[in-house]
């Protein structure tokens, strides 16, 4: 996380700006650089180079997930968490799809959002508690009534690398360039991967990840894999 976290938030009701607004600006090492509601208003902001996009999900004339896809087009990749008021499992899990680092309720405790917001910087991909079972839901619902099986220990280390990055929300594209590997590679990496997880989606393997990675057996393994965007010999 940088010493100063530079943080735009998007909403199009002024009042949850403001409260916002005033909350995360009475955070240490956070640094507002705006509240705006539209799309328009964001792009003014983009060029003071922010490190996170703090953003609604339901908003007018266009909601957040689009303003990302739509940003993505244009070449913006800054991070966004959406902070919504949507429990649903089908808005979690196309959030995930669109690559955003964080899904936030707007019920959350203030606390608990600035802590999440400060593990997004961090690096992690950050579910609110509360939509923790759904996650797991969505998981259990890919695999044909199978349980989740304990997988992970059978992927490689430039499979784990590259589910890594996946669970960051990273695209083929992104991830091939982190590892210096082609585009072809990352999107054959990412079959095998989510064969021998037994998955359809690359959401849901991002999902599973994430989900691990508070497993002790699991940590003990990873602790001995190479930082994400180390070179290896015959594994692209």
């Amino acid at each position: 996380m940088p010493d100063e976290l530079k943080i735009v938030l998007v909403d199009d009701q002024g009042l949850c700006r403001r409260g916002l607004s005033e909350l995360l600006s009475r955070c240490y090492g956070f640094n507002v650089l705006g509240a705006v509601g539209t799309i328009e208003e964001l792009r003014l902001l983009l060029k003071d180079q922010p490190d996170l996009l703090v953003m609604d999900l339901r908003m007018k004339p266009m909601d957040g997930l689009a303003m990302i896809e739509q940003l993505r087009k244009e070449g913006c990749n800054v991070p966004a968490v959406l902070l919504t008021m949507s429990d649903s499992e089908v808005d979690l899990g196309n959030a995930i799809r669109a690559g955003v680092r964080g899904y936030l309720l707007k019920d959350m405790a203030p606390e608990e959002v600035v802590d999440a917001i400060r593990r997004v910087a961090a690096g992690e991909l950050v579910v609110a508690p509360t939509m923790t079972v759904k996650m797991i839901d969505m998981l259990r619902g890919d695999q044909s009534g199978q349980e989740p099986r304990n997988s992970l220990k059978l992927l490689t280390e430039r499979e784990r690398e590259i589910l890594q990055l996946l669970s960051r929300g990273e695209s083929n594209k992104a991830i091939a360039l982190t590892l210096s590997i082609s585009y072809d590679t990352v999107k054959q990496h990412v079959r095998h991967i989510l064969n021998k997880l037994n998955l359809s989606s690359r959401v849901k393997a991002a999902v599973l990840f994430a989900k691990e990675q508070g497993s002790p057996e699991e940590n003990d393994t990873s602790t001995s894999s190479k930082p994400v965007g180390s070179k290896q010999q015959g594994s692209r």
